[in-house]
């Protein structure tokens, strides 16, 4: 019976539910930090000093779109998450490089919002609001990145060894990962996006 277990975990399995718990208390953590950033930019978003406002960067059409990606991702990234408990490898790691793919792209049109802000001559240095805006966004963006790196390196396990309780464990965290980071743009794109343009 504990071979079973180990070949296929499960949320009462003790390794697990301590990996996923464990996990989770990471991402709490990770909250709290933007959940800081967020404030932070909230009370300096009016400082434009006479440059760049929110409603002269934010391009409603524009960043609804980008949402919309993410929501893709999450949800890619979600159906992957179970073809890997159903030990389906085929499916699992075409959803995590759907997944991928997804999330360059939505990297990339975070890119053109910030070379738009540069092309107009401003940068983070510029005013209060344009320091928390690329700190704010550019901390999204970093969370997309290590994504994409830790896709790359959870789903080459997968080729080589198959499905495992290990790869299990891992890519469960990842999944996690994903669906954490479109929870937190949506926030971002309601606080700050939408009320920005406003």
């Amino acid at each position: 019976m504990s071979h079973l277990h180990k070949a296929y975990p499960d949320a009462h399995h003790d390794d697990y539910s301590k990996t996923t718990f464990g996990f989770w208390i990471y991402l709490l953590t990770d909250f709290m930090f933007l959940a800081t950033l967020f404030a932070s930019y909230i009370v300096l978003c009016k400082n434009t000093c006479g440059g760049l406002t929110p409603r002269s960067i934010f391009s409603l059409p524009y960043v609804t779109t980008q949402t919309l990606i993410m929501l893709c991702a999450a949800f890619t990234s979600g159906i992957a998450g179970a073809y890997l408990h159903r030990k389906s490898r085929g499916r699992t790691l075409f959803f995590f490089f759907l997944t991928f793919l997804i999330g360059l792209l939505f990297l990339w049109m975070m890119g053109r919002e910030f070379s738009g802000v540069f092309a107009a001559g401003y940068s983070w240095k510029s005013t209060a609001f344009l320091s928390m805006y690329f700190t704010l966004i550019g901390m999204i963006g970093l969370h997309v990145i290590i994504a994409l790196l830790w896709t790359i390196i959870l789903i080459i396990p997968i080729f080589k060894q198959g499905v495992t309780a290990v790869s299990v464990k891992r890519l469960t965290c990842l999944r996690m990962f994903w669906q954490f980071i479109n929870f937190v743009w949506v926030l971002i794109f309601t606080f700050v996006y939408v009320l920005g343009a406003l």
